[in-house]
């Protein structure tokens, strides 16, 4: 059965959160959202992320140690893994609700009314995971652009660059709210009590059976024997 305009901005809003919620959690177990190479030591490549800190050697030997401590962190990473964990959950619930209150989920019990509902709760969901996604990885960008071009820090100290996982994050944000803003626009589409393509034969009037013609002349029906007057 072919898809309506609505059931299709449902699919594109949904393809979307679902790609910008597996790229946001690949961006939180990425180590790579600082790097620092060492002009002394060329061979080496020190990668900063959210849970450890890796060295990546010439030779290919990756080599990771975890931090021991939360508060060991610097203030924009304790921050970025709060919000990215929270972005996981808003994200999937999100998810979840937008997949209910689809035209492709039937359930005889949900009303359209409802479905439309799920729908708009879970695109402001997502919007909220995407919010929850730009914040920490703008931040963290933020800080390491400062400390790059602070003039109080020695030249001859390395400074820490973008990593590739900022870049991934980014786009995992922009897939969040584009996904969300859609789910929410498909919510606005059509009547409350407008049914679904799917549900149309189930609602559909009962046939009714041919009345016979009359042919418009008048009969005397007997009277019953026990009708008492």
């Amino acid at each position: 059965m072919a898809w309506s305009f609505r059931g299709k901005v449902q699919l594109w809003g949904l393809l979307l959160c679902l790609l910008g919620w597996v790229c946001s959690c690949i961006t939180t177990v990425l180590p790579q959202w600082k790097t620092l190479n060492l002009e002394l030591n060329e061979m080496e490549t020190w990668m900063m992320g959210l849970w450890e800190v890796c060295v990546n050697q010439e030779e290919g030997a990756t080599v990771c140690k975890v931090f021991e401590s939360f508060l060991s962190l610097p203030q924009e990473l304790q921050v970025s893994r709060t919000l990215m964990l929270a972005s996981h959950g808003l994200g999937l619930g999100g998810l979840l609700l937008s997949a209910f209150g689809s035209e492709c989920f039937q359930f005889h019990r949900i009303r359209w009314v409802f479905k439309r509902r799920f729908c708009l709760l879970g695109g402001t969901l997502e919007a909220s995971a995407s919010a929850t996604t730009l914040f920490p990885i703008s931040w963290v960008a933020h800080a390491t652009i400062q400390d790059f071009w602070d003039d109080s820090i020695p030249e001859i100290i390395p400074r820490w660059e973008f990593g590739d996982a900022l870049f991934l994050g980014w786009a995992a944000g922009i897939f969040l709210a584009l996904g969300g803003l859609l789910l929410i626009f498909s919510a606005c589409l059509g009547k409350e009590d407008a049914p679904s393509p799917w549900r149309a034969d189930l609602i559909a009037p009962p046939s009714c059976a041919p009345v016979e013609e009359s042919d418009g002349s008048f009969h005397l029906m007997p009277r019953p024997r026990n009708l008492v007057v």
